[in-house]
């Protein structure tokens, strides 16, 4: 039966991930993505159920479209088949849970701010107003009243550290350090995370940021590298590996 599971988390993941694609595609620029019908970036043809099969039918059509021939950005059928594979890991690592829709809700949003920060240096406040109450009300079922109070004061004591990271980061180089949608997609964190792990969290994504940001200077030298992605892997990162402050604490003991 879990292996039954796992095989519906995977194929729901690839589903979602089409869908998550499309909204970090369309929500910055403000377009509709329940109600438009998918279509062709090159010829605009409307696209059939079968052109929208997550990854088989990028595969089954060669990576072309079925009416011009035109060659398919690979990024939908890759987020389908990440998105999956991280549906699937989250049901095995939690099982049916609260936990299980809070990872879920991680890996959605790791996805559509990905799709968004990396092609248009954007995170949506609409979207972080979602994943608040999201977040907020699976928090308060999990843990009461007080519990769920406690993680927003944590969100809000991220918030203030990251704005503070931001004004000492613009003082230093003299420009824009910071977006604001990283500072205020930190509120969110601690609403998952406590305040220690949250504030560890800014320190893994600046670890994974770095030889990423160093590599596109030295081929591109592009100055402006999207922080938001690497924010919410090392997000998913703490949570997926369950650490608690205590056996951190334990480790810098050691």
């Amino acid at each position: 039966m879990t292996t039954l599971y796992l095989i519906f988390s995977f194929i729901l993941g690839t589903l979602m991930g089409s869908f998550f694609t499309v909204v970090g595609l369309r929500l910055p620029e403000e377009e509709p993505f329940l109600t438009n019908h998918s279509h062709c970036d090159s010829c605009h043809h409307q696209l059939s159920f079968l052109d929208m099969i997550p990854i088989v039918s990028y595969l089954f059509l060669h990576g072309r479209c079925r009416y011009c021939k035109a060659k398919i950005s690979p990024l939908s059928s890759v987020m389908e088949f990440f998105t999956g594979i991280l549906f699937a890991l989250s049901y095995y690592a939690f099982g049916f849970s609260y936990q299980l829709f809070i990872a879920w809700g991680i890996i959605s949003m790791l996805v559509i701010v990905s799709v968004s920060d990396i092609t248009y240096l954007i995170i949506p406040d609409s979207l972080l107003i979602f994943y608040t109450f999201y977040f907020s009300i699976l928090e308060f079922l999990s843990l009461g009243f007080k519990g769920g109070c406690y993680q927003l004061l944590s969100g809000a004591f991220l918030f203030i550290i990251m704005y503070f990271i931001m004004i000492a980061g613009n003082k230093l180089f003299q420009k824009e350090s910071l977006g604001g949608g990283d500072i205020k997609m930190m509120f969110i964190f601690g609403i998952i995370l406590n305040p220690l792990l949250g504030t560890m969290s800014i320190f893994i994504g600046s670890i994974l940021a770095l030889p990423i940001s160093l590599i596109l200077l030295k081929k591109n030298n592009e100055k402006v590298v999207p922080f938001g992605p690497f924010l919410l892997l090392a997000l998913a990162f703490l949570f997926f590996t369950k650490l608690t402050p205590q056996m951190i604490l334990d480790f810098l003991k050691f």
